[in-house]
């Protein structure tokens, strides 16, 4: 089960990294488009919105923005090898009496990091999280436990490719919070976290309302980032574009970019219902009420969709999914929708852009760079409905009639930022037929097939690493490992 795929019922154990100025290009091959079987395919046209633009002045792109990438960075490669790095184990480290980090089974480890190594591994994945760094106070960072990691990880002739997590991983085995000052400051205002429409709150990431207010010792969220990126970059600047060659920034629940409208952990989310919209908490409905005020609407000032609803909903049987008087196709719906979505890149507009700018240093000598990455979600289930209700309740404004995902690959561009996606080698007959899902197409959509073969298309090279979820035990053992070193060498091959 990947991380990225949120915790459901899937297969996935893989993720690639692919670059955002190639990403547009796989994104319409080999589809075909009939309004009678739309229930089968996907189906991406320019919709004539009758509702012009939400907050004008503060909008990221339009549809019919269309931007090159500003990096020479992400150029295709002369070669066609794809980089393998295996994540972390979950279960790494632990936290000692004093309270302090501390690697866990750290010879064990040591021999599984030389087996990758001897396997043609490129280099291993590893979560930093700012839960265990800003532990205690503000701006107190402690980097010993990945000072110690990431030392045994480059004496072993590995590369790092780094997470940051601004994230919790709470609900899984040996997973961390938020930073416990960030946990105090929430035990006074749930607002500083996102909120369902029953106002129950998801204390995973911290709500993107709360991104320019200063709630946090004085900080905005925005500037609790930037500092923890800038910390981080001081104190590993050392290994920098040689030791670690990605860095992952977070950008929401899981790390990805999205809100967290289906929480598996606590029950109230299971696979396939199509989720809840997460913007109930004061400082986003405030935002809310200023922009419908701003278009004169103040009756769409106050609420979310009246009739979306909740978690474990079919699309058939809510009103908002389907086609009828305000439902997501009424000026409403797209007003609404237009905000939600709009909001959710805005948040990840700016927090890489000061990642860009932190690591830009890094990015100069081409020998020696550093890739700065993204991750998103892949909700596949439903797809191949009408209103991709999955989607829209993470985040993603991705329809049969309006191309979701083509504002978030040019905002990546404009940063130099490669996309990470998850689910690679899932496959339509792998699905539940019943759910409508379709991760081949939301891939096609998104990104790519194929792992394989995509990675080695003689048209082009978008595919630049690909992360295997994650090392454990079960990867070493007889088969399995036979089954695993055949694969990376056939990735470190060129075709």
């Amino acid at each position: 089960m990947i991380e990225g795929s949120i915790g459901m019922s899937c297969k996935c154990n893989s993720r690639c990294v692919i670059y955002s100025n190639k990403l547009k290009e796989f994104c319409f091959d080999n589809k075909k488009f009939n309004r009678k079987t739309l229930r089968n395919v996907s189906t991406v046209l320019v919709f004539k919105r009758r509702w012009r633009s939400v907050s004008s002045r503060s909008r990221i792109v339009s549809m019919d923005v269309r931007e090159k990438s500003k990096s020479t960075l992400f150029e295709s490669s002369k070669h066609k090898r794809v980089p393998i790095f295996v994540m972390m184990p979950i279960d790494s480290f632990g936290i000692d009496t004093t309270g302090a980090p501390r690697i866990r089974r750290i010879k064990a480890l040591t021999v599984s990091l030389k087996a990758l190594k001897l396997a043609g591994v490129h280099g291993i994945a590893v979560e930093v999280w700012w839960g265990v760094v800003e532990r205690f106070f503000p701006h107190a960072y402690n980097w010993s436990l990945y000072e110690q990691l990431f030392k045994l990880v480059s004496e072993t002739g590995l590369k790092l490719q780094v997470a940051l997590s601004f994230h919790s991983s709470a609900s899984q085995v040996q997973g961390v919070s938020l930073p416990q000052w960030i946990i105090e400051i929430g035990q006074k205002n749930k607002d500083i976290y996102y909120r369902d429409q029953n106002g129950f709150p998801n204390a995973d990431y911290l709500t993107l309302g709360v991104d320019n207010i200063p709630l946090f010792s004085g900080r905005t969220a925005l500037q609790c980032y930037e500092d923890f990126i800038h910390s981080f970059a001081n104190k590993f600047d050392s290994l920098m574009g040689t030791i670690i060659e990605e860095v992952c920034v977070g950008l929401g629940p899981s790390g990805e970019l999205r809100y967290p409208a289906h929480p598996l952990q606590d029950g109230r989310w299971k696979f396939p219902g199509i989720g809840a919209f997460q913007c109930y908490d004061k400082y986003m409905m405030e935002d809310l009420r200023a922009v419908a005020w701003q278009e004169g609407k103040p009756d769409w000032a106050t609420k979310g969709p009246p009739s979306a609803g909740d978690y474990n909903s079919f699309p058939a049987d809510v009103p908002f999914f389907e086609e009828g008087e305000g439902s997501f196709l009424s000026d409403y719906g797209h007003f609404f929708l237009e905000w939600y979505s709009d909001r959710l890149l805005r948040h990840a507009d700016a927090v890489l852009e000061i990642a860009a700018k932190l690591l830009k240093k890094y990015q100069e000598d081409e020998q020696n760079s550093v890739r700065v990455m993204a991750k998103i979600g892949l909700l596949y289930w439903w797809y191949q409905t009408v209103s991709h209700p999955a989607e829209l309740t993470a985040g993603y404004y991705n329809t049969a009639f309006r191309d979701g995902y083509d504002p978030l690959t040019s905002m990546l561009s404009r940063h130099g930022a490669a996309l990470q996606i998850s689910c690679f080698e899932m496959m339509d007959d792998e699905t539940p037929e019943t759910f409508l899902c379709s991760p081949e197409s939301l891939l096609r959509q998104a990104g790519l097939k194929q792992i394989h073969s995509n990675c080695f298309d003689s048209q082009a090279e978008a595919v630049r690493s690909f992360t295997f979820f994650r090392m454990n035990e079960k990867i070493f053992k007889g088969e399995n490992w036979n089954n695993f070193v055949p694969f990376v060498r056939r990735m470190n091959t060129d075709l």
